[in-house]
């Protein structure tokens, strides 16, 4: 049974463009810790090879998420609020360490992503 597509949030395509920014955030991450392997050379490799690959298959989830949300899917959901409630967790953990630019960065994604998540749950139910 085919769901009736007036009810479909108008903001699933905002969803989707802050969870593809995140994506690009946590890639970002990735491939600055690969560019700080080569760099340096008193790293642990087994730790930053988790991390690394870590931070592709965060990449990978939050844009299919993202991918979801845009088709109107709902695969994308639990997802995209997951990983943006552990980023709250994260943001709380950078203020406590002082790094506030980067507490932030992820509050200005993580908290209209997780309102606007809500606000589609609810009301396609």
């Amino acid at each position: 049974m085919r769901k009736d597509a007036s009810r479909k949030s108008p903001h699933r395509s905002t969803v989707a463009t802050l969870l593809s920014i995140e994506a690009g955030i946590v890639l970002a991450l990735g491939l600055w810790l690969v560019f700080f392997s080569i760099t340096h050379e008193n790293e642990e490799l087994a730790p930053l090879l988790g991390e690394i690959c870590f931070a592709a298959i965060g990449a990978l989830g939050l844009f299919v998420a993202g991918r979801g949300y845009a088709r109107g899917k709902n695969y994308g959901r639990s997802p995209a609020i997951l990983a943006n409630l552990i980023a709250l967790g994260v943001a709380y953990y950078q203020i406590q360490g002082r790094f506030y630019i980067g507490a932030v960065i992820i509050l200005v994604l993580a908290i209209p992503t997780l309102f606007l998540a809500f606000s589609i749950a609810k009301s396609e139910g």
